[in-house]
């Protein structure tokens, strides 16, 4: 479900599980991942992407609302691991090869900079078309990291968003040929990776403060 390789100092952290949606072992294989390059010290930088035609299609709606799975822990659960890469102690690239929908969509948003596919895919927040709220974390991550206009589109029109109009619109930064989504995220993150520090996670813990409180707050489903 989740491969963590390595190139250099960069890691690359491959969802390789369908839809790539965020189930019940996709959460303990996302936070052990975390863990991973967290733990080792000195140099580098983190790159995630996708397997076929989707990045992430989000939340796993079918566990969310299966029996004995409180849909708020798990919310919390998914929000966590957001959260987790917005402040990562490192770079962090988002590769996008394919569909980026929702929560999966917020995870991209999450990293430092992010790679899209030219010809195949879409950015995408449904909740509109879904009619079903937001959680105010989520919305917190949209309004920090993109511009406002740009925020309210995402959120009240339900567009998607191929890679030229993502990019038009600062979603993403790089669009760039399926083949070499992956090696342009690991050139970008590469860059950087003498960054990575602790001291690191704090400045982005501290420019994200008012999303990391909206983050934890109780949201009824």
């Amino acid at each position: 479900m989740i491969d963590l390789g390595r190139e250099g100092d960069v890691f690359i952290l491959r969802l390789d599980g369908g839809e790539n949606r965020f189930g019940a072992e996709a959460l303990s294989a996302w936070n052990d991942a975390l863990d991973q390059v967290e733990k080792v010290e000195g140099p580098k930088a983190l790159v995630t992407t996708g397997t076929g035609k989707f990045y992430s299609n989000g939340l796993d709606l079918d566990h969310m609302s299966s029996e004995g799975v409180d849909p708020g822990d798990y919310l919390k659960g998914v929000l966590r691991i957001i959260g987790r890469v917005l402040t990562f102690p490192a770079i962090t690239v988002a590769g996008i090869n394919g569909h980026a929908f929702g929560a999966g969509a917020l995870l991209a948003l999450a990293h430092d900079s992010r790679v899209m596919r030219a010809d195949r895919g879409f950015f995408c927040m449904p909740e509109s078309d879904m009619h079903v709220p937001l959680h105010p974390g989520m919305t917190a991550i949209l309004k920090a990291r993109l511009p406002v206009q740009i925020a309210h589109e995402v959120i009240v029109t339900g567009t998607r968003y191929g890679a030229a109009d993502a990019q038009a619109r600062r979603i993403v930064d790089h669009v760039v040929a399926e083949a070499d989504v992956v090696p342009r995220a690991v050139e970008l993150a590469s860059a950087r990776v003498a960054r990575a520090h602790p001291m690191l996670g704090r400045l982005k813990r501290d420019l994200h403060a008012p999303v990391l409180e909206a983050l934890v707050v109780d949201f009824a489903i």
